[in-house]
C-alpha cells in the first residue's frame, strides 16, 4: 500500500532533530493514505511498545498531515521494516508488579502540553503501557510528573485488582519508579499547600493509595527510567538501550532467512 516492501532499513523510528528540508512524499502525503497507514500501525502498538510513543504523535496529526509528519511516518515504516520479527516475550517468572513513570514537560511545541508515558512488568514480563498528552498544561515539570504518576496509579489500582480476580494476590505496596524527586516528595508529604492547590485530586489520590499500601514510590536515575522511551525521540543507542529493558526483542524462533536443508 506504501510501496516500501524494499526500502531501506532504519535502527530508530524517530529523530531528535527533523531536516531543515522535507521533500513531499506522493503517496504518504495523501491524508486518506496516512489516516489508513496510522490507524494500522496502531494495532500493531498492542505487541510492539517500542513504536508507542511513534504512532501516537503520527496519530495527533491525522486531520491535516504535514510534509513532517509524512517523514516520520516513513522512518516508522523503514524501522518496521527492519524489526519484523520482533515482539515482547511472556518469560516465567516471579508475580509481582513493578511499574515505570515518566512525563515530558511542555513537549507539544504548539499547545505546550506534556506528554505521559508509563508501564508495568509483572515479574520479567512487560503487561501494560501507555503514551498520552495530557488534558491539561502542565506549569511546572513537577506537576506534568505528577498527572503521569496519578495515571498510572489508576492503572497500578486496577491490574491489582485483576490479578486478584486470577488469584495473584500482591502482599507488598507495588513499587512505582519516578525520576522526579519533586514529585516524589510531593507525593509523600502530608502537608497539602497553595502551590499544589491546582493539582489537589491528583495529590489526594496518590497520597491515599500511598496511605493504602497499594504504592510505593521510589526513585530512578533519568538513565535508567523505561518509560523514557514512551514520552519522548531519542539518540539510537539510547532507544536501543531502552527498548531492550522494555523486553522487546527478537523472536528466537524466527530464520530471517532460509532454511538450509
Amino acid at each position: 500500500m506504501a510501496q516500501l516492501t524494499r526500502c531501506n532499513q532504519l535502527s530508530n523510528p524517530t529523530c531528535t532533530k527533523l531536516p531543515q528540508v522535507i521533500q513531499p512524499d506522493p503517496i504518504l502525503g495523501d491524508p486518506t493514505m496516512y489516516r489508513k497507514l496510522t490507524g494500522a500501525l496502531q494495532y500493531l502498538c498492542l505487541t510492539r511498545p517500542d513504536i508507542a510513543y511513534s504512532v501516537n504523535l503520527l496519530s495527533q496529526h491525522m486531520h491535516q498531515p504535514m510534509p513532517e509528519h509524512t517523514y516520520l511516518l516513513k522512518r516508522l515504516l523503514r524501522y518496521i521494516k527492519g524489526t519484523l520479527q520482533y515482539g515482547i516475550p511472556i518469560t516465567k517468572s516471579n508475580l509481582l508488579l513493578t511499574s515505570f513513570s515518566d512525563a515530558d514537560w511542555a513537549s507539544d511545541p504548539i499547545s505546550r502540553k506534556s506528554t505521559t508515558g508509563y508501564c508495568s512488568f509483572l515479574g520479567d514480563s512487560l503487561i501494560s503501557w501507555t503514551v498520552k498528552k495530557q488534558t491539561t498544561v502542565a506549569r511546572s515539570s513537577t506537576e506534568s510528573e505528577y498527572r503521569a504518576l496519578a495515571a498510572l496509579t489508576a492503572d497500578i489500582a486496577w491490574l491489582r485488582r485483576l490479578l486478584t480476580d486470577f488469584g495473584i494476590s500482591q502482599d507488598k505496596p507495588t513499587e512505582l519508579f519516578c525520576d522526579n524527586t519533586s514529585a516524589i516528595a510531593l507525593a509523600n508529604n502530608p502537608v497539602f499547600h497553595a502551590r499544589t492547590k491546582h493539582i489537589e485530586i491528583d495529590h489526594r489520590f496518590v497520597r491515599d493509595h500511598i496511605q493504602q499500601q497499594n504504592i510505593r514510590i521510589l526513585p530512578i536515575s533519568t538513565t535508567d527510567q523505561i518509560a523514557d522511551i514512551l514520552t519522548k525521540s531519542l539518540s539510537t543507542p539510547r532507544f536501543h538501550l531502552l527498548r531492550d529493558k522494555l523486553t522487546v526483542q527478537k523472536a528466537p524462533s524466527t530464520c530471517g532467512g532460509i532454511l538450509e536443508s
